[in-house]
Formats: structure tokens, sequence, C-alpha cells
């Protein structure tokens, strides 16, 4: 039987209770809005399996292999703009689309509340695009996953490196037409916090068509969260100034897991691992035209074999791996924990959207000059001159 003493030995990934052959194990939200494992120990009939599949307490060893390594442009350029980087994701589902499957990835429903689903069509692929720094609820996915598989179709699944490993997991053994493409991750914010943001903008902006998390109003090197009402941009504000990136980019509402993040490694069981390329130029001058690049890292000879496909969808120029991995800090690190989390996360549970965010995140006179001068910065071209310096600094 799973149990659960510290939260941070739980990511949420949902595979006990997909796999509990007895329905013993529901997903239930705490108060910081994450989800976590119940048992119905009289249900339960202590076969281990959920312990099994756990990605944190029966880990997967990491083990170096081949890998090869690319730079990743969509050739239609509407996908690559609505995309966080450079629509690689969109091309590789495509191709699996075109083979009679289906693609997983999180989705957005009705209410701006962010879901894993699945989707048939290259159209509802736009579905997927752009990234939602929220934890997805997963519901039944990895059910529907293992029942697609098992009817001989192809398969696609994205997600975050917890979700990736907690989907091989449950299905135990490997699949041909499997393709799983994890996302370097950051850390996973509270859909709690999610949902007090939604309050938050709800009365300035009601009923939005879209609200984007990486939107290149600016450009690439400068995305901003925006909101789309009726079909236009009424909002955009950039990690600077926009309260739910200020949350995010402090580490201030992540889940507990993502502070001791046991998944941050180069070698992944996933076929893809996909993530920005902000300083292309060190690849490639030509690919630097600020409209976004996706670094992609192939993990598995399946991998290798399905980016062959993706060239007839986009640019793919093949580079050095250890080049592509190097400096980069989000792959291979936790996140800090935020000082003020807990108490941040206390008031979140109790306070409106308006109180948490004027609280901890007010646009102060600082704050605005500090946009003022990233603004000015972008209109004169220097901002992209000066975050290239800064990379090349860091090492990325």
């Amino acid at each position: 039987m799973i149990e659960i003493n510290k939260k941070q030995d739980c990511c949420g990934c949902t595979a006990c209770e997909a796999i509990c052959p007895k329905d013993a194990i529901v997903m239930k939200e705490d108060n910081e809005g994450f989800l976590y494992p119940t048992v119905d120990k009289s249900r339960c009939v202590e076969c281990n399996a959920c312990y099994m599949v756990c990605p944190i307490q029966s880990p997967v060893t990491e083990e170096e292999k081949p890998q090869k390594a690319y730079l990743v442009q969509h050739s239609d350029e509407k996908v690559r703009l609505d995309s966080s980087a450079g629509g690689a994701f969109t091309a590789i589902a495509t191709v699996v689309l075109q083979k009679g499957g289906v693609v997983f990835g999180a989705a957005y429903d009705e209410n701006f509340h962010v879901q894993h689903t699945y989707v048939e069509t290259v159209n509802e692929l736009k579905r997927f695009r752009n990234s939602k720094y929220v934890q997805s609820k997963l519901g039944d996915s990895f059910c529907l996953v293992k029942d697609f598989l098992k009817k001989d179709r192809w398969v696609c699944f994205s997600g975050t490196p917890c979700q990736i490993e907690g989907l091989s997991k449950f299905l135990r053994k490997p699949y041909e037409k499997l393709i799983l493409v994890d996302v370097v991750c950051h850390g996973i914010p509270s859909p709690l916090v999610w949902n007090k943001y939604l309050e938050y903008q709800e009365k300035s902006f009601p009923n939005p068509d879209n609200i984007r998390f990486r939107d290149k109003f600016y450009g690439y090197k400068y995305s901003t969260m925006s909101i789309i009402q009726d079909g236009k941009n009424v909002y955009h504000a950039g990690s600077q100034l926009d309260p739910m990136l200020r949350a995010f980019f402090s580490d201030t509402c992540d889940r507990p897991s993502c502070y001791m993040c046991p998944f941050k490694k180069r070698y992944r069981v996933s076929d893809f691992t996909i993530w920005d390329c902000f300083s292309v130029y060190d690849f490639d001058k030509k690919l630097d035209d600020d409209k976004g690049t996706t670094r992609v890292l192939c993990h598995s000879p399946k991998g290798a074999d399905l980016i062959q496909e993706v060239k007839e969808y986009a640019k793919c120029e093949e580079v050095s791996s250890d080049k592509l991995v190097a400096g980069v800090k989000e792959m291979f690190e936790s996140v800090p924990m935020n000082p003020k989390r807990t108490v941040f996360m206390t008031d979140a549970a109790n306070l409106s959207g308006k109180e948490l965010f004027e609280k901890y995140y007010p646009v102060t006179n600082k704050v605005k000059v500090k946009t003022a001068i990233r603004k000015m910065l972008l209109v004169t071209g220097i901002y992209g001159t000066m975050k290239k310096y800064l990379n090349r600094v860091r090492g990325r």
C-alpha cells in the first residue's frame, strides 16, 4: 500500500490510482490545490502495485545512452508563432496523427482549468500549444493510453518528466507505437493559485477567448502573459509585472516535490525531451529570428527514426547533444523553495485573488519603472543584445 508521509514524496502523477485493481485509491485535493492519493483500506488487498509504479518511491535508474540533438523550427510560421518555442511538439504530434494515432497533452477546459486530454486531428493540436504553468489534472489519461495501445494505435503523450515516468511505470512494458515527450520543467505551480489568478483577472477581462502564458507579443526573447478577448490581445504583461508569472518565477507556489525533484536528469525514459532555445545564436545565427526555436533531445532509436519524418513539417538542424544540454539549469537542478512559500500558500487558501496578489506582488513604482525600462530596451533593440550577453555569462 502506498503511503505519503511527506508531501515531497508524491508528484501527483496518478500512476498509483490508475494501477489499483480494486479502485481503492482516489486522488484528492489538499489545501494547496495539489492532488494526492487516498487509500480506502477496506478495499485494499495489499498487492503493492501502487508502490511499484510510483516513480518517486520506486525510482527509475538513470542509464547513459546514445542521444541525438536537434534545433527545430516548425515550417508553418503561424504554428511557430502560436507555440511557446519553435513548434516541435506540433510537428512530432502531426507525424503520429498521420499514422492514425492519438495525441495527449495539457489543455484548457471551458473554465481555463488545465487538464490532460487527447485529440485525433491536426487542427485540434492548437489546444496543446503554448505553455501552461499549472499542474494538469490527468484524470483517466493513463488508462486511456493503455486502451489505445491495446487497440494497436499510435499514441503520443506529452507531459512533465514526472508524468512521463509515472505513465512509463504504469504501462510496465515498452510499446513500439508509443511516443513519449517530456518538457524540461522549471516547477509546477498550484491549480489553486491559478484559480486565484483567474478570479483576479475576471473582473477586468470577463469571458476571455484565450489566456497565453508565453505570448510572443514582443517576440520570442521576451514573452508575456496575454489575455485574448473578442479576438484581440487586451492584456499583456511580462514576468516582472504579471502576478502569476511573478509567483511562478519566484517559486512561491510549486508542488512540494518540485523542490526536491528526482526527475532532473539528462537520460530520461521518454523518446524526446523538448525545451526552449533562447540562445539559438550560439548554434546558428541564421536561425536567430526571434520567432522561437525548440531544443529536441532524442533518447531512443524510435525517437531518432521519427525525427526524420518530422522534417516534413519542420526545419531540424542536428547539433551536438553535449552542447544542447550544457548550462541548462532547469534540466539538472530543482528550484529553491521561496522562504515565503508557506505563508503565501496559506493565504492562497483564504484570501481572494485580488487580496493575495496585491499583498505579495503589488504593482509598486519600482515595478512600474522596471517595466518601462524593459519596454524601452525592447523598442530600441537593446534588450535582445543584453539577453544574449547575460545568457553567455550564465553559460546557457
